[in-house]
């Protein structure tokens, strides 16, 4: 399941690793956070999970403290979450995850980078059934690490699927997007060294595209991944 989104997962991980933006997108989800349950990450384990992949993707420890504290400003910005949807060149469909303190700013830019990049917005909930939302905690197999108790006791939790990458170095844990509290929760409780936990959406019918067709629709997903409103793009690309 998880191997579907390989491809797209690495290639979006080069790209964000030089982009100046990752740091403020990841810090709006940890001043959501604090704002949503406090600043204490011991007694909000949303926050513990933001500042974890801050941290996964070496975002400075102060980035993260000052991300926390504008939570607490009096004139903090309202950060709202808003998905969007849309078509693509040669039909790959595209979910589109964003954090914002401007709805409209946000509406427009993705508007305006499918209209000039081959593609086309849907309405919200067109693309519901193409994919499955799932929680998905991926960790490194460390020495000594018994799988098969991790995953008896992940099972118990809510897992779905448990993936060991082909150099048996890092592994990802699946389940329901219902579930991710307690998957997490579990994962902490068994002292894995989790290197990021969030929610994903998978596609139920990943579809095959030729290297020529890529190439367009990677122009598209650069633009939409290069906003500074958009925290996760989606696609059924298999």
């Amino acid at each position: 399941m998880g191997r579907a989104f390989e491809y797209r997962r690495k290639s979006k991980e080069l790209r964000w690793d030089k982009m100046s933006k990752v740091f403020p997108k990841i810090g709006k989800m940890i001043t959501m956070a604090a704002k949503e349950s406090g600043p204490d990450p011991d007694n909000n384990p949303k926050l513990r999970l933001a500042i974890l992949n801050a941290k996964s993707e070496n975002m400075p420890k102060d980035n993260i403290t000052a991300a926390i504290k504008r939570a607490e400003g009096k004139d903090s910005a309202d950060i709202t979450e808003i998905n969007y949807e849309g078509k693509g060149p040669h039909g790959v469909m595209i979910f589109i995850e964003c954090a914002t303190d401007n709805t409209n700013r946000s509406v427009t830019n993705v508007k305006m980078a499918f209209n000039k990049n081959g593609g086309e917005s849907l309405q919200s909930g067109a693309l519901d059934f193409m994919f499955n939302r799932k929680s998905v905690i991926e960790f490194n197999v460390t020495e000594g690490l018994d799988m098969d108790e991790v995953e008896l006791s992940l099972i118990d939790a809510g897992l779905e699927e448990l993936e060991v990458e082909e150099d048996g170095k890092t592994a990802s844990a699946y389940g329901d997007y219902t579930e991710f509290g307690n998957l997490t929760s579990a994962a902490e409780e068994l002292k894995l060294d989790i290197k990021k936990a969030s929610l994903q959406r998978i596609p139920t019918n990943p579809t095959e595209f030729t290297e020529e067709q890529m190439e367009e629709i990677e122009i598209l997903l650069d633009v939409l991944e290069d906003d500074e409103d958009v925290q996760a793009v989606y696609t059924n690309i298999a």
